[in-house]
């Protein structure tokens, strides 16, 4: 196929090479013009049929409504929340995502946070590093994990990933969603107030969004209590940061181990000083397996888009 007749698209964030590369040989590529260079995007504005990007990207009404030739949004990631689907949806442009393919991964740093943050492991590589124990001897000592009890906030396909290996450290496993879900045999709480209330590890991996914003609030992390902790790999905005910061400050809860922040990649400094907290960079499906999967997906439904073929990924809502 010609460049001129390669179907143009837009991408919307940086883009990884092993993503970037197979996308420009099938396709003509404007890497973020709409933000390099409106003139230059105005002229290109009505060629461009598809949008792609990361979780993250942002995909507002004003945009699409400045393409008028837009047939597809493929996300590279699984979250969608800064995609006006609505918006999308209303012109007969589906939105399609990469679900299933980071379950595994997502679900293992999930349990790593976990682990982190009650055998204070990142601490305790400092506690070597930095010859305390040579100096002060032995480390206090840590909290366990196995046989405690974990709640899941949402339990969706990467929910269940989780509840599968903490079963296997002989973990009970309590749940809260919009509705209790038939043939899991997790006991179902109505809200994330009262799993926090009823649990040890309380495991966020809801979707983003309106609908969850700061659904973890002051009064959920009360109720998970100073022997509790938080572990988020869900979104950063399900979590009311300031009332989390003051929470581990206070020793309202134990700990939290999170990779996912309100206003990434800025992590105020409040909450990276505490000494009861594991960080990690939104790495949670960032490995090179789960990476190259992903845009193997997102690259796919573009092109069964353009060659007439149903789409592998659509985000419930375009189903």
């Amino acid at each position: 196929m010609s460049a001129s007749n390669k179907p143009a698209v837009l991408t919307v964030l940086p883009l990884p090479p092993f993503y970037l590369e197979p996308l420009k040989a099938a396709f003509t590529v404007h890497e973020r013009l709409h933000l390099t260079d409106p003139q230059a995007f105005a002229k290109v504005a009505p060629t461009i049929r598809g949008i792609t990007g990361g979780g993250e990207s942002q995909v507002p009404k004003s945009l699409i409504d400045q393409l008028p030739a837009l047939e597809l949004i493929s996300i590279f990631g699984v979250g969608y929340d800064k995609v006006d689907v609505a918006a999308a949806k209303a012109r007969g442009v589906p939105v399609t995502h990469t679900p299933e393919v980071l379950n595994d991964e997502v679900a293992d740093l999930a349990l790593g946070l976990m682990l982190s943050v009650a055998r204070k492991i990142p601490q305790s590589d400092r506690y070597v590093k930095d010859n305390l124990w040579a100096d002060k001897g032995n480390m206090p000592l840590t909290r366990k994990m196995s046989g405690k009890r974990v709640g899941i906030v949402g339990l969706g396909r990467i929910g269940k990933a989780i509840a599968q290996r903490a079963a296997a450290f002989d973990m009970k496993i309590a749940y809260t969603g919009r509705n209790r879900q038939p043939g899991v045999a997790h006991a179902w709480y109505p809200s994330a107030k009262e799993l926090a209330a009823n649990v040890d590890f309380l495991v966020v991996i809801t979707p983003g969004g309106e609908a969850t914003r700061k659904m973890i609030d002051r009064e959920v992390l009360q109720a998970l209590g100073p022997e509790g902790f938080l572990v988020n790999v869900a979104r950063g905005t399900v979590v009311d940061e300031q009332a989390l910061i003051e929470a581990l400050r206070d020793r309202v809860i134990a700990g939290a181990g999170l990779d996912v922040f309100e206003n990434e990649p800025h992590v105020p400094q409040a909450l990276r000083e505490l000494d009861n907290v594991v960080l990690t960079p939104h790495m949670a499906s960032a490995t090179r397996e789960t990476r190259q999967a992903m845009a193997d997906l997102a690259l796919a439904n573009l092109q069964a888009h353009f060659a007439g073929q149903p789409l592998l990924s659509p985000v419930p809502e375009c189903r």
